[in-house]
């Protein structure tokens, strides 16, 4: 996302706010959606997962400012509870409701028809409500391919509500109206979006999106191929190598010895023994349990921090 901001969009200040944490109603546990959510806070302050919230608070000392924002945000049963007939009218009142100067909210516009709404609700009858209200209407699509709907509904909205072409030469909508995709989303099917959409020629300004399952639940530790082993052990005050290597599968051969993470010549993060370390400072690891205490208790800020904030 950072990526497509740079190449296409005249900054890159919104990055925080791109990619939405849709998955706290698919999660095994409030537990999982804690960690879950939690990781993906460190680079992204937009959540639906009020569990995080409360850890951030809880364990990262976010107790005095709140470490994510959401917006209002319709879905299918709130708007189909108004009937088919009357889709327009439950639009308008997203509008009523949450539209003003600064303001933004979601509404997902294809319990029906998706291009029908585009094309003759927010494009048509609703047209000058949504130009006029001062605030943000995000339309959110959520059936079909992902990559071939959002860039329709882009082609669409600009027919409707036109483009002004920004300082890398791509087409944006105004302030008024953008897309957020948040069905289908994976890592890969997020980059094939973006890429169809830069193709033709719209800016990933235009477009937000959400990660249920795919952020909290598809994954596991073989995702990162991560795993945390022993690797030396202290017998009498003397240390010694503890790895595995088996002849059957040398891709599990693990690190033996104590070990220290630096920065090379090259500027590359390498893993050598904790013996050949020219100083101590070089060393990028740090203490963080001893015993069972905890000796760093950094705030999620300080972690934002780290991470490129």
């Amino acid at each position: 996302i950072r990526q497509a901001l740079e190449k296409s969009a005249d900054n890159t200040e919104s990055l925080i706010f791109r990619l939405h944490d849709f998955g706290s109603r698919g999660a095994s546990s409030q537990e999982s959606v804690a960690l879950g959510s939690l990781a993906h806070l460190v680079n992204f302050a937009g959540t639906d997962s009020m569990t995080a919230l409360v850890a951030a608070s809880r364990w990262y000392h976010m107790d005095k400012e709140i470490a994510a924002f959401s917006i209002p945000a319709a879905e299918h049963s709130t708007m189909t509870a108004w009937g088919r007939d009357g889709e327009t009218v439950a639009f308008a009142n997203m509008i009523e409701q949450f539209g003003g100067a600064g303001k933004s909210f979601s509404v997902v516009s294809d319990s029906y028809d998706l291009w029908n709404a585009i094309d003759n609700i927010w494009g048509g009858s609703l047209k000058d409500d949504v130009k006029n209200m001062g605030g943000t209407l995000v339309i959110r699509p959520d059936s079909g391919d992902p990559a071939k709907v959002v860039r329709e509904a882009l082609e669409r909205l600009a027919v409707k509500f036109g483009t002004t072409i920004n300082s890398k030469g791509y087409k944006v909508l105004p302030d008024y109206v953008r897309i957020i995709q948040g069905d289908g989303i994976s890592p890969q099917s997020l980059g094939k979006i973006i890429d169809v959409v830069l193709n033709a020629g719209f800016s990933a300004d235009n477009i937000t999106f959400g990660m249920g399952g795919g952020l909290l639940q598809q994954v596991n530790r073989d995702t990162m191929s991560w795993a945390m082993k022993a690797s030396a052990i202290s017998i009498d005050g003397v240390w010694k190598d503890i790895y595995k290597d088996p002849v059957t599968s040398r891709s599990k051969r693990s690190k033996k010895g104590r070990l220290a993470l630096i920065k090379n010549s090259k500027g590359n993060i390498e893993t050598i023994k904790a013996d050949d370390l020219t100083t101590a400072e070089d060393n990028l690891l740090r203490d963080v349990y001893i015993d069972g205490k905890l000796l760093i208790e950094d705030n999620l800020t300080t972690i934002r921090e780290r991470a490129g904030w």
